[in-house]
């Protein structure tokens, strides 16, 4: 089983989100609907399912549309956190001009010199901006189902710090869950998440050197995710032992 991450960029004055635009001739198809996972600079974090529809933002006197299915969408119509947003480009009341949409600031954290928030899809850093029509890397929006992290850069050379995500679950090990966890760069390349702490409800375990840990646990469905290590936490997930 393998688990997916995600995090973006953006910045300028207060987000104020707005009913979705009614699209005349019918009714269009659901936007997608994303896990996201929004976590803040002191480690707190958000956990919330949104669907990425088309919505506006107001930045000073000006109603700008975000487009279904970005990054940006979804976060607005989750209402996380109050957003600060810039605008790079020409926002207005056509999607495709917001492109330039940048988040500066989400709660209490505002975007500091290189620091400041990022959003991946998967367990890669969008290539584009989070409100590109063209989707987070150009080639398509979200889809059902994506796993959207938005998270508090601190750069580090030419990277972010590393995310979190559940590589294997094994449910076979008796009395308990065997679970490999990986560290992931921006490009998504992984290393093993050595020493960082796996929770399955109550029951805790830190990871080897190959990122690996069995946690004890009884039938039924638990709840697990990781953290520590510097590392960015991951997802909440679901098992299920026999």
């Amino acid at each position: 089983m393998r688990r997916a991450l995600a995090t973006g960029l953006a910045a300028g004055l207060i987000a104020a989100p707005a009913a979705a635009s009614p699209i005349p001739g019918g009714s269009p198809p659901l936007p997608a609907k994303v896990s996201q996972l929004v976590v803040f600079r002191d480690g707190s974090f958000k956990e919330k399912a949104a669907r990425a529809k088309r919505i506006a933002v107001h930045l000073g006197r000006r109603r700008c549309v975000v487009g279904a299915g970005t990054p940006l969408a979804a976060l607005v119509a989750s209402k996380v956190a109050k957003i600060g947003l810039r605008d790079y480009g020409s926002c207005s009341s056509r999607a495709r001009d917001a492109s330039g949409l940048f988040v500066r600031k989400l709660g209490p954290d505002a975007n500091a010199g290189q620091d400041g928030w990022v959003y991946k899809v998967g367990l890669k850093t969008g290539s584009a901006g989070a409100a590109d029509p063209s989707g987070p890397f150009g080639h398509g929006k979200l889809k059902d189902g994506a796993h959207v992290l938005w998270f508090y850069c601190h750069m580090q050379g030419s990277s972010c710090q590393r995310t979190l995500s559940f590589d294997e679950v094994d449910t076979q090990p008796p009395g308990g869950v065997l679970v490999h966890v990986g560290a992931y760069d921006d490009r998504g390349r992984e290393i093993p998440a050595a020493g960082v702490t796996v929770h399955v409800d109550a029951a805790t375990g830190a990871t080897d050197q190959n990122g690996a840990v069995t946690i004890a646990a009884g039938a039924g469905r638990h709840t697990m995710y990781a953290d520590g290590g510097g590392y960015v936490r991951s997802f909440d997930t679901t098992v299920e032992l026999q």
